[in-house]
């Protein structure tokens, strides 16, 4: 049994932060859930996953979030109780009718998750989606520990229910990927079936009901904000002249930095969980006896600036303060000793901060970029790219996942990056508004969630570039979930279609179509040249299974490579793809025989042939 399906209440277990969320939605009897993968929200998904083959949640992996929320707003208003999960830019992507389901509401507890990424681990941007309640009129609730994250997901359902709406829980990769000991809880029996009853007065968003509903999200929201000011998840602790206000992390930060510069007798903190609405009655009870207040929040001054405001309501002059150059940044993730250096300078306590270890006589660490892993198809298709289009001059706009790696040097493939999908539609303006050569990059999982209509738009427009669809058979740069491209079979599960690319792809009306082989690369080169030279609309689809997951489902040969004395030390290998099973000794080239995967690209493109595979 899968170990959150557990029904242990009262035992105490080491979960990660998305362990945790899941475990809570468990416990909240969640029985419908739906994602499209994305760090730092995956591992709950996956538990999930996992956990739907054992008992009787439904789980989905959807095409993109748009689907996914789409989905589960279905599922919510058949009374069921619904868990959407995504990251931060995902919410962007389901942002249509979020706005929209607002207004709608649900007739069964419904959580939004959205992991935030604050100094971009793993995305694109740090955009901070607290902007997305309040543009929305919907409750938010923000975590500050592992262990609150499993409560408040479960209390986020209750006030979903109370309110018939919505719910977003703000979590930040610090509170996902962050382990703690937990104590589990009763699991509520999950309603697997519902029942949808028709009301068009508020399921049908034509003008004349919309008008009547924004009224009843705003009344709504009035209600929420009565449940705000005595909410258990915003609560003031200590006494003092010095206000400190925080949120997340931040708050036992804050903690911490309190106790550190021993100002307990001096310093009261008050932390908002109930992040949206604001308690705006509490938040004027607290500043009325601060003689001064610092606002402690990772991103954008969401906090700061409706503290202020509340302060002019009530006529409180009292210095306020957090983003700023002298105190807190916009930018990136905050620790414990930045918090208590500002705190420090800005109350005016005498401080001296622990003198740091002098490190002038320790070798400085060689830098470590991410990598594509030893065997990775992508690799062998840049270098393939880059062979064909030599001597033009070409743009090649790239897209989300791992292949996004390809701009680095040696590949330096991928010259534009926005957003999943964007590789494709950015090449039809690229295309239109040059007289360059577009090659456009794309991963299979990345095309089927916004990259197909890119490529509607461009063949109906006729426009002029060469799309690379990269089917490594998986989403591989969130850990490996499936998409609809993928044969479930591989993971023992039955029940599911299977949509073929190039099927799809020839559907649309492209005319054009290569499939490659990436390891076979002087065919490659030879297949990607006639699509280069193709004028409209051209696609190639390079199909090799991503080597970690072959490598986990044992279809890959034990078979690894090694430099023989042939090798006169070009270092073409080297210089050329750079595969991280590539090292220097004695400045030879040499080949780890443990990471080499065997895809023989080196050897094909060695000029002596002196790389050979390694007899064991």
């Amino acid at each position: 049994m899968h170990k959150l399906l557990n029904d242990s209440p009262g035992e105490k277990i080491m979960l990660l932060g998305n362990e945790a969320i899941a475990r809570g939605a468990v416990e909240a009897g969640v029985a419908f859930a739906t994602t499209y993968p994305g760090t730092p929200s995956s591992e709950i998904s996956l538990n999930l996953f996992q956990m739907s083959q054992e008992s009787d949640l439904y789980f989905e992996y959807s095409t993109n979030e748009k689907v996914a929320l789409e989905v589960a707003a279905a599922a919510a208003n058949s009374g069921l109780r619904t868990f959407c999960m995504m990251k931060h830019v995902g919410l962007n992507v389901a942002a249509d009718p979020l706005m929209t389901l607002a207004y709608v509401g649900v007739t069964g507890g419904m959580v939004i998750l959205t992991a935030d990424d604050p100094s971009m681990f793993s995305s694109q941007n740090e955009q901070d989606n607290r902007y997305y309640a309040k543009f929305g009129n919907l409750p938010m609730l923000e975590p500050s520990s592992v262990p609150e994250a499993k409560e408040m997901i479960k209390y986020a359902f209750e006030l979903s229910e109370e309110l018939n709406q919505p719910v977003l829980l703000r979590t930040t990769t610090r509170i996902n990927h962050s382990n703690a000991y937990v104590t589990f809880g009763d699991i509520k029996p999950m309603q697997t079936k519902g029942r949808f009853e028709k009301d068009p007065g508020r399921c049908v968003t034509v003008p004349v009901v919309s008008r009547q509903l924004h009224v009843k999200v705003l009344e709504k929201m009035n209600r929420a904000k009565g449940i705000a000011e005595t909410s258990e998840f915003n609560l003031i602790e200590g006494s003092g002249k010095f206000g400190i206000i925080a949120n997340g992390v931040s708050y036992h930060y804050a903690q911490d930095a309190v106790k550190d510069l021993s100002i307990e007798n001096d310093a009261k903190i008050l932390r908002l969980g109930l992040s949206n609405p604001m308690p705006e009655q509490q938040i004027k009870d607290f500043l009325a006896d601060c003689e001064k207040v610092l606002v402690i929040e990772e991103g954008e001054p969401f906090m700061e600036e409706a503290v202020k405001a509340f302060a002019q309501e009530a006529g409180i002059i009292i210095p306020i303060r957090g983003k700023s150059e002298a105190l807190f940044s916009r930018l990136y993730e905050y620790d414990p000793a930045m918090v208590r250096k500002n705190m420090a300078d800005y109350f005016g306590i005498e401080y001296t901060p622990t003198e740091k270890l002098s490190v002038d006589n320790v070798p400085e660490i060689p830098m470590r970029p991410p990598n594509l892993c030893s065997g990775c198809s992508h690799r062998a298709t840049f270098y393939e790219i880059q062979q064909a289009a030599k001597d033009m001059d070409i743009i090649c706009p790239n897209d989300i996942g791992c292949y996004t790696l390809g701009f680095m040097p040696p590949l330096s493939t991928g010259d534009f990056v926005i957003c999943m999908g964007s590789s494709v539609s950015s090449s039809c303006g690229f295309s239109q508004a040059t007289d360059q050569k577009v090659v456009s990059v794309i991963g299979d999982s990345t095309f089927f969630h916004s990259g197909m209509t890119g490529l509607v738009n461009a063949v109906f427009n006729n426009h002029n570039f060469t799309l690379v669809i990269l089917e490594n058979d998986i989403t591989a740069m969130t850990g490996h979930q499936p998409h609809p491209g993928v044969d479930m079979e591989r993971f023992g599960l039955s029940g599911f279609g299977r949509v073929n690319i190039e099927k799809v792809v020839r559907a649309f009306g492209v005319e054009h179509v290569s499939i490659i082989k990436p390891f076979k690369v002087k065919k490659s080169i030879e297949t990607i040249k006639e699509a280069l030279a193709y004028k409209g609309v051209s696609v190639i689809i390079s199909q090799e299974p991503c080597a970690l997951y072959a490598k986990s489902l044992k279809l890959l040969k034990p078979r690894a490579f090694k430099v023989s004395d042939k090798c006169v030390d070009h270092k073409d290998c080297i210089n050329t793809i750079a595969c991280p099973s590539f090292y220097l000794e004695d400045d030879k080239v040499k080949i780890d025989a443990d990471t080499c995967v065997g895809c023989a690209v080196c050897a094909q493109i060695c000029p002596e042939n002196a790389i050979t595979p390694l007899k064991k």
